[in-house]
């Protein structure tokens, strides 16, 4: 015979204190961990949305990053010739090629406060690679000039980036003229240039990378094959734009999960420890209870259930109002230094279906862990000592 789940509603609001208190501390800690989910979540999308399904990025092969690849002009320029890559309207290859350099600049937030910021410099091809990139205010800069564009994430926290204003860096003054958007992915927290004035500015004499769209997407490893076995081009790595950028978002990722996990696990401890409190302490006021439902012929194993099953929905009820919680987290953005690249980046948290289920997950784990051994020891009462208690 069953305990109905009527039963095992009205225990709980019956003592209305503990319950709200022992919810509070699930709460919690599903808020940090689904946090933590999304912040990592938050890098993960910001630094793949970045790239393009159909662009590949090349780079020195061994390289892990823009900032150590080198590639030479004539292997830029035979690169160019590879028949699998798309061309534009005016019938050039679109290939992009660029350098990737980092400079200081002063926050707006913190006294005396610098940051690390990424310049890159690009080809006119950049735009038609890049359509998510558009400028919302000023306007685009013109090649062959010393202008810039900032990404809007640069020029909210950042001084000397209005428009119109002047930046010193490399061997030259820079003229912001217009601000840019890219649908919240890393090349918002860019400066851009011309990469043949930002090159003998800063004494480079080779770009960091090419930067080319595939003709048809699918044909990937053809134009890997073909240009990394070409003996002028050997040297260099071609991979996905998305797959690049994925790969530098790993790094930092990995340590917040890590961190935030570490966090989690001791806050989790605290809150099976107090649903733990909690279920111990309904056993101990409903002793007569348990024994009558005994007497009435309930087995153990339906008292155990009943008990487990009240642990688990009041996890349950914990959980969801932590991943409420969570949620409102998605308005916030926040912005700090890149494991991979050591410069700025602004992402935010991301709420996925997948962290909405792993954070309920671990709280029904909670509630289970928190409620096992004291719905044991109510099955296991003895029926006319638990029926004296009164």
């Amino acid at each position: 015979m069953k305990i109905p789940f009527s039963y095992t509603w009205r225990s709980l609001w019956a003592r209305r204190l503990t319950t709200t208190l022992t919810l509070g501390g699930i709460a919690l800690v599903v808020f940090v961990f689904a946090s933590v989910l999304m912040l990592a979540h938050g890098v993960e999308q910001t630094m793949i949305d970045t790239g393009g399904d159909d662009n590949v990025i090349v780079l020195r092969r061994s390289a892990n990053s823009e900032l150590v690849s080198q590639i030479d002009r004539d292997a830029a320029n035979l690169i160019r010739t590879n028949p699998g890559i798309a061309t534009g309207k005016d019938g050039k290859p679109v290939v992009s090629t660029e350098v990737v350099v980092i400079i200081n600049l002063e926050r707006k937030d913190i006294a005396n406060g610098m940051g690390n910021i990424s310049v890159r410099g690009v080809s006119p091809e950049a735009m038609p690679l890049r359509p998510q990139v558009r400028i919302v205010n000023g306007q685009m800069f013109r090649f062959g000039s010393h202008e810039i564009i900032i990404g809007t994430n640069i020029a909210n926290r950042y001084r000397g980036t209005g428009i119109g204003e002047q930046l010193r860096f490399g061997d030259a003054m820079w003229t912001v003229v217009g601000h840019f958007e890219a649908d919240g992915d890393g090349f918002e927290s860019e400066i851009w240039g011309d990469v043949e004035q930002l090159m003998p500015a800063f004494g480079r004499p080779v770009f960091s990378s090419l930067t080319l769209k595939l003709r048809d997407a699918s044909a990937f490893e053809d134009v890997k094959k073909l240009i990394e076995g070409d003996p002028r081009t050997q040297y260099t790595d071609l991979k996905r734009e998305k797959a690049y950028y994925s790969e530098q978002s790993k790094l930092m990722s990995d340590f917040i999960k890590i961190l935030g996990l570490v966090v989690t696990i001791i806050f989790s401890v605290g809150a099976v420890i107090g649903a733990m409190i909690t279920m111990y302490a309904a056993v101990a006021n409903r002793t007569v209870e348990i024994g009558t439902l005994r007497a009435l012929g309930f087995r153990r194993r339906s008292v155990l259930g009943a008990f487990l099953v009240e642990s688990v929905f009041l996890a349950i009820i914990g959980g969801a109002a932590g991943v409420a919680l969570a949620s409102l987290m998605s308005f916030v953005r926040i912005s700090t230094v890149n494991f991979g690249t050591f410069s700025e980046l602004a992402f935010g948290f991301t709420l996925s279906p997948s962290i909405i289920v792993s954070a309920m997950i671990f709280s029904m784990l909670m509630g289970i862990v928190g409620g096992f051994l004291p719905a044991v020891r109510a099955s296991r009462l003895n029926i006319i000592t638990a029926l004296r208690s009164s």
